[in-house]
């Protein structure tokens, strides 16, 4: 997520905000939505209430919404409940309010970036690709970083096709994948590289060799899980590591014959400018 928050507008009511690098979408406080659906004085209290009455919404929520830091009214910074418009959507089904459907209409805008990649990629592509040349990176780089995207979606839908759905069992899958690849989880690649803060994306660290292993284990898990159709959980958890073992031997050959390391600790922290980033995009060292 994004440090801090950003306000938006709905009717001219003020709805917190962040942008989840990783899954490219924003998320909501849902207190927020809550106010401007049922304009309750109290929405904390009114999103309690209604959690302890349909315990299904409770669970939902519990399972698939985060606690994310946001600014409050006195201006200090607070963690609190956040959702995503699919979260959002199973929100407002247990809220009957004439506002449900200008809410979703409002999403549906508000998250354009991610809409608008499913219904025109080109559009989705060229908004990243700009967004990327402005930070600097190379464009051989960000035509990697682009089709990785592309790949993760793929993946993340198959997925979803295998019954697949809570944010923490996408983690652990991806983990999965990762730990087979390179021989470490996310969290631990992360701490390599020495990013810190949650909002530096893992990816966006990555060189050219690093992003293409990781398609790959991505794509061959895809693969995988399309052929053999798991239909538990634990057998995804399976498919994954299989699929991130694939790319795992190809990167151990692969560093045989370089004589080094693919998975490196170089990242783009403190950059401003191009030179290093290609550098280090292109895997060089100083």
């Amino acid at each position: 997520m994004r440090p801090g928050s950003s306000i938006k507008l709905f009717q001219e009511k003020t709805i917190r905000s962040t942008w989840n690098e990783e899954e490219e979408l924003w998320y909501f406080s849902l207190v927020d939505i809550v106010e401007v659906l049922t304009n309750s004085a109290d929405p904390t209290d009114y999103l309690r209430k209604l959690k302890k009455r349909d315990p299904e919404l409770k669970s939902y929520l519990g399972t698939n919404c985060p606690k994310v830091a946001m600014v409050t009214e006195s201006g200090k910074m607070r963690k609190i409940l956040a959702g995503n418009a699919r979260h959002i959507f199973r929100l407002v089904q247990s809220i009957p309010s004439p506002k449900a459907e200008p809410l979703k209409l409002w999403l549906a805008q508000v998250g354009y970036e991610r809409l608008q990649e499913i219904e025109n990629p080109e559009l989705a592509q060229e908004r990243m690709k700009v967004l990327y040349e402005e930070k600097g990176y190379p464009k051989d780089w960000i035509d990697k970083r682009l089709r990785g995207m592309a790949i993760r979606q793929n993946l993340t839908d198959e997925w979803q096709e295998r019954g697949i759905s809570s944010d923490r069992e996408f983690a652990i899958l991806t983990a999965e994948i990762s730990k087979a690849t390179f021989g470490m989880t996310p969290a631990e690649y992360r701490s390599l590289k020495g990013l810190a803060k949650k909002n530096e994306n893992l990816r966006d660290h990555m060189t050219d060799l690093e992003l293409i292993f990781t398609m790959l284990g991505e794509r061959v898990t895809t693969e995988i899980s399309q052929k053999e159709q798991p239909e538990s959980f634990p057998k995804s958890r399976e498919v994954a590591r299989r699929g991130g073992r694939v790319a795992g031997v190809a990167r151990t050959e692969t560093e045989r014959e370089l004589g080094h390391s693919v998975a490196t600790p170089d990242n783009f922290l403190g950059e401003s400018d191009s030179s290093k980033r290609r550098r280090v995009a292109s895997g060089k060292k100083d």
